[in-house]
C-alpha cells in the first residue's frame, strides 16, 4: 500500500519527464497515450492503495508514508510526508479517475495544436500538484500543491498566448489568486505561532488544547483559511477568475472545474474541518458566502450566451453549494457533491468541447440549436450529465444535492434561511442547464450554412460515455438511509472529517452525523427538492421550448436584471473603478512627478553638473605655459595670504 501510494505521486512526475523530454520529438499520439497512460497508472496504484487502506479496517485512522526529510532548521521541522484517510482516498480518486479520462479526451481534441507536447506536460503537472497537495501531511506540502496548481492554471488557461484575451485570463486568474494565497500564508503563520508545527494532524489532534472554541484566534486563523479557499474555489468576491479561464482549451476547464484547482478550497475547509468546528462565526460566514455565490452565479449562468461560460457560472454555483454544506457542518455531504460534481461537471465541460469540435469552434448557442441528430452520443452524455446536475431523480447530483439542502436546514451549524438560500440556487440551476439544453440540442436549427456539425472521434466520446455512466449511478454510493440506503461514503469521508471530534465537543458543538435522525424532515424536504428541480425544467421550458427563443423572455420582461446578469452584476467593472482606476490614476501621477520629475530629474541632473564641471575644468587645460605659470603664481599668493592671516 505504501508503495502504490508514493506511485500516485511518481507516475504524474514521470509524464512531466517525458513530455519535457520528447514532447516536441515523438508524433502525436505516442505523446498523448504516454501521458495518459502515466495518469491512468496513477488511477491504479491509487485504487491499490485506497484498497488496502479500507483493508485495514482502522475508521478514522489515516496511514502516514515519510518520504525524507525537508526543512530542519532552529525551530522549524517539517518532513514531506504523505499521509492517506478516507478524506484524500476519496480525492485522489476523482484526481486520477477524472483526471485520466479527461487526458484521454485530449488526444483527439487538441490534435494539430501546434502546442500538443506542451500541453500534455502541463496537464501531467498540474495532476501531480493536486496529487501533492491533498496528499501532503503538513500545511507546507498542502501549500506547494496549492500553489502548483495555481502556476498551472496560468499556464494552461494562457495556453494559446498568442490571444490577448487567453494571456489576459491567465494573469488575471494569477493575480486573483495572490489575494487568497496572501491570507491562506497569513493563516498558516498564526498557526505555526500557536502550535509550533505546521503538521496537520498534529494541528488537528491538539486544538482542543491549543484554541478556546469560538475564541478570537481560532476564528481569525478560520477566516484567513478560508480568504484563501474563495480564491481558488472562485467564491464571491475573489470568483472573476473563474470564468475568464474558458480562454483555455475545453479539456483544461473540464480539469480545473472538475477534478482539481477549483475543488482545492472546498478540500482544504474539510481537512481543517476541526478547527472550522470550533469556530461557530467562521462557519456560518462560510455558509452565507457559499449560499450567496450560489444565487449569484445562478443568475449569470442564466444569461449567458457562451456555451462554456455557462458551465464556468455553473461551477461557481455548485462550488457554493458546497461551502453550503461545509458552512452547516456537514463536511462528508459538501465532499460528497465534491466527487459527484467532478462526474457531471467533467462530462458537461468535456460534452461542450465536442459541440465546439462540431460546430468548427463556435461556441455561441445563438448560432445552435437542433444539434440532436448530429450530435446523438455527445447529446445523450450531455443530457445525463444535466439531469444530474439539476437533480432530478435518481441521477448522481441528485443525491448529494438534497443532502445539501438537508443539512443547511437540520445540520449541525444549519438554519431554515440557508435551506431558503439553497432553494433558490437549486431552481436557478434547474433553468440555466436546460436552457444550454433547449438552445444547443433542441428546438430549431440555428446553425450556419457553412458549419457541418459531425460526432466526434471515439477518444473524445468513449470517455463522454464512461463520465455518463460515472453521472448517472455515482450517487449511489450515498443513497441515503430514508431510501434504504447506508450513506456509505458521507460515512466513509466522516470518519476522516469528525475523527477529532472531541474538539468539537470541547465547544459544545457535535459530530455531524449526528444530525441524519430526522428522517421525515428529510423526505419533505427530498421531495420539495426534486420539485425545486422540475420547476427550473418548467420555466426553462416555458421560455425556451420554442421556435424562436429570442429575444429571450427576461430579456424582454426585465430588461435591467437582464443587462445586469448579462453584465456579471458589474463585478468587474467595480473592481476597477475601486481598484483599477485609483492604481491606474496613482500610476500616472507617479509616472509624471516622481518618475520624470525626481528620478529622471536626479539622475539628469547629476549627468548636467558632471557636464558643466568637466567643460570649466576643460577649460582649464589651455594648453599656454604663461597661463600655467601664471595660474601657479596666483595660488602661491592665495596661499601666503591665507596662511599669514
Amino acid at each position: 500500500m505504501t508503495t502504490a501510494l508514493k506511485l500516485v505521486l511518481l507516475f504524474p512526475l514521470i509524464g512531466v519527464v517525458f513530455g519535457l523530454s520528447f514532447g516536441r520529438r515523438l508524433p502525436e499520439k505516442v505523446v498523448g497515450w504516454i501521458s495518459s497512460l502515466c495518469i491512468g497508472a496513477a488511477f491504479v496504484s491509487a485504487l491499490i492503495a485506497v484498497t488496502g487502506f479500507i483493508g485495514l479496517g482502522a475508521d478514522g485512522v489515516g496511514v502516514s508514508v515519510r518520504l525524507f526529510e525537508w526543512i530542519s532548521t532552529g525551530p522549524v521541522h517539517i518532513d514531506a510526508t504523505l499521509w492517506l484517510d478516507q478524506l484524500s482516498s476519496v480525492m485522489i480518486l476523482v484526481v486520477t479517475g477524472v483526471g485520466f479520462l479527461i487526458h484521454v479526451y485530449s488526444i483527439g481534441y487538441m490534435h494539430g495544436d501546434w502546442g500538443f507536447g506542451r500541453f500534455f506536460t502541463y496537464m501531467n503537472l498540474f495532476t501531480f500538484a493536486m496529487l501533492l497537495l491533498v496528499l501532503g501531511d503538513s500545511l507546507a506540502m498542502l501549500f506547494i500543491g496549492w500553489e502548483g496548481v495555481g502556476l498551472c492554471s496560468y499556464l494552461l488557461i494562457g495556453f494559446w498566448f498568442e490571444k490577448d484575451s487567453a494571456a489576459d485570463a491567465g494573469r488575471k486568474a494569477f493575480v486573483v489568486n495572490r489575494i487568497g494565497d496572501a491570507a491562506f500564508i497569513s493563516g498558516m503563520l498564526g498557526i505555526f505561532a500557536l502550535f509550533g508545527t505546521l503538521e496537520i494532524q498534529e494541528i488537528l489532534h491538539n486544538s482542543h488544547e491549543i484554541l478556546a472554541g469560538g475564541g478570537a484566534a481560532v476564528t481569525i486563523i478560520t477566516l484567513l483559511l478560508f480568504v484563501g479557499a474563495t480564491g481558488k474555489s472562485a467564491q464571491i468576491p475573489l470568483h472573476i477568475w473563474l470564468p475568464d479561464a474558458m480562454e483555455g482549451p475545453t479539456p483544461v476547464s473540464a480539469l480545473i472545474h472538475a477534478a482539481t484547482m477549483v475543488t482545492a478550497g472546498v478540500y482544504l475547509v474539510a481537512r481543517m474541518g476541526v478547527l472550522f468546528q470550533m469556530a461557530p462565526v467562521t462557519l456560518v460566514v462560510v455558509a452565507l458566502v457559499g449560499a450567496l455565490t450560489a444565487i449569484v452565479a445562478g443568475f449569470i449562468a442564466i444569461a449567458q450566451h457562451d456555451i462554456k461560460k455557462v458551465l464556468a457560472y455553473s461551477t461557481v454555483s455548485q462550488l457554493g453549494f458546497m461551502f453550503l454544506a461545509l458552512g452547516a457542518g456537514a463536511f462528508s455531504v459538501g465532499i460528497f457533491h465534491l466527487m459527484t460534481h467532478a462526474f457531471f461537471k467533467g462530462l458537461l465541460f468535456l460534452g461542450a468541447g465536442s459541440v465546439i469540435h462540431a460546430m468548427a469552434d463556435k461556441q455561441d448557442m445563438r448560432e445552435m440549436g437542433g444539434l440532436k441528430k448530429h450530435l446523438p452520443i455527445t447529446h445523450a452524455t450531455m443530457l445525463i450529465a444535466g439531469l444530474a446536475l439539476a437533480g432530478i431523480p435518481f441521477f448522481s447530483g441528485f443525491f448529494s444535492k438534497d443532502e445539501i439542502l438537508f443539512e443547511a436546514w437540520a445540520g449541525p451549524n444549519g438554519h431554515p434561511l440557508f435551506w431558503a438560500l439553497g432553494a433558490i440556487a437549486a431552481v436557478l440551476t434547474g433553468i440555466y442547464i436546460f436552457r444550454l439544453l433547449y438552445l444547443t440540442f433542441w428546438g430549431t436549427s440555428r446553425v450556419p450554412d457553412d458549419v457541418h456539425p459531425h460526432e466526434s472521434p471515439y477518444t473524445m466520446t468513449v470517455p463522454l460515455m464512461i463520465l455518463a455512466a460515472l453521472a448517472a449511478l455515482g450517487g449511489f454510493v450515498g443513497l441515503p438511509q430514508v431510501l434504504g440506503g447506508g450513506a456509505w461514503i458521507q460515512e466513509f469521508i466522516g470518519n476522516a472529517t469528525g475523527a477529532v471530534s472531541h474538539a468539537v465537543e470541547a465547544v459544545g458543538g457535535h459530530a455531524e452525523e449526528a444530525t441524519h435522525g430526522n428522517s421525515g424532515l428529510q423526505v419533505v424536504l427530498m421531495v420539495v427538492s426534486v420539485l425545486l428541480a422540475l420547476t427550473g425544467y418548467w420555466i426553462a421550458r416555458k421560455w425556451y421550448g420554442r421556435e424562436n427563443p429570442y429575444p429571450e423572455v427576461p430579456e424582454t420582461a426585465a430588461p435591467g436584471l437582464w443587462k445586469a446578469m448579462r453584465q456579471k452584476f458589474y463585478f468587474d467593472e467595480f473592481y476597477f473603478m475601486v481598484i483599477g482606476r485609483p492604481l491606474q490614476k496613482a500610476s500616472e501621477w507617479l509616472y509624471r512627478v516622481f518618475d520624470v520629475k525626481v528620478i529622471d530629474g536626479t539622475v539628469n541632473g547629476a549627468g548636467q553638473v558632471t557636464t558643466t564641471l568637466a567643460r570649466w575644468i576643460a577649460g582649464l587645460q589651455v594648453g599656454h605655459v604663461g597661463s600655467y605659470a601664471l595660474a601657479m603664481a596666483g595660488g602661491a599668493i592665495i596661499l601666503m595670504i591665507l596662511l599669514l592671516i
